[in-house]
């Protein structure tokens, strides 16, 4: 049976990679980084399930290559929508838009795809900007919690990356 949820959006800084385990060089592009845990088994769990995966992050390109390298999961990507690439960061809906169309994901198949980040203002907000279902990963305590307006806050809130699975289960068995 095929999945309702259509593709999983991620950011990258502390939603899969721990942002304080960088290691950058002088243009602040990381060249390595631990990932948070869990994080490596979603990404093979979700690309198991079938799930399209884009990578929507503002940052550095050779960043979210380097990393995703290193452990080995950059290949489970199907797109990449990176700031410095778009022209634009987060939460510009044209982020957004690249990804969802580089995945050949319709308009009115939005609110079919799941957007997963560390910020509020930037992940949450761009997402239901563009009626996605936005998930908040309350990982890291490097930027503020609390929702500073109704386009700021989730349809989901998780602590750890594994607890995206419970979501889009729950996800799935929406009729």
């Amino acid at each position: 049976m095929a999945n309702r949820i259509l593709a999983v959006c991620l950011d990258f800084g502390d939603t899969l990679a721990d942002e304080a385990s960088e290691v950058k060089d002088d243009t602040l592009t990381a060249l390595r980084a631990e990932l948070i845990p869990g994080a490596g088994e979603l990404l093979h769990e979700l690309k198991r399930r079938g799930y399209k995966l884009a990578l929507v992050a503002d940052g550095r390109p050779g960043t979210y290559s380097n990393v995703l390298r290193q452990h080995s999961v950059h290949e489970l990507f199907d797109v990449f929508a990176i700031s410095e690439e778009v022209g634009v960061e987060k939460p510009d809906p044209r982020m957004f838009v690249a990804a969802l169309d580089a995945l050949d994901i319709e308009l009115e198949d939005y609110e079919r795809t799941v957007m997963v980040g560390n910020r509020l203002d930037r992940d949450v907000r761009g997402a239901n900007d563009l009626g996605m279902v936005s998930v908040w990963i309350d990982w890291s305590s490097r930027y503020y919690a609390e929702p500073k307006n109704d386009a700021e806050v989730p349809d989901f809130t998780i602590h750890a990356p594994l607890e995206l699975l419970d979501v889009l289960d729950e996800l799935e068995r929406v009729d």
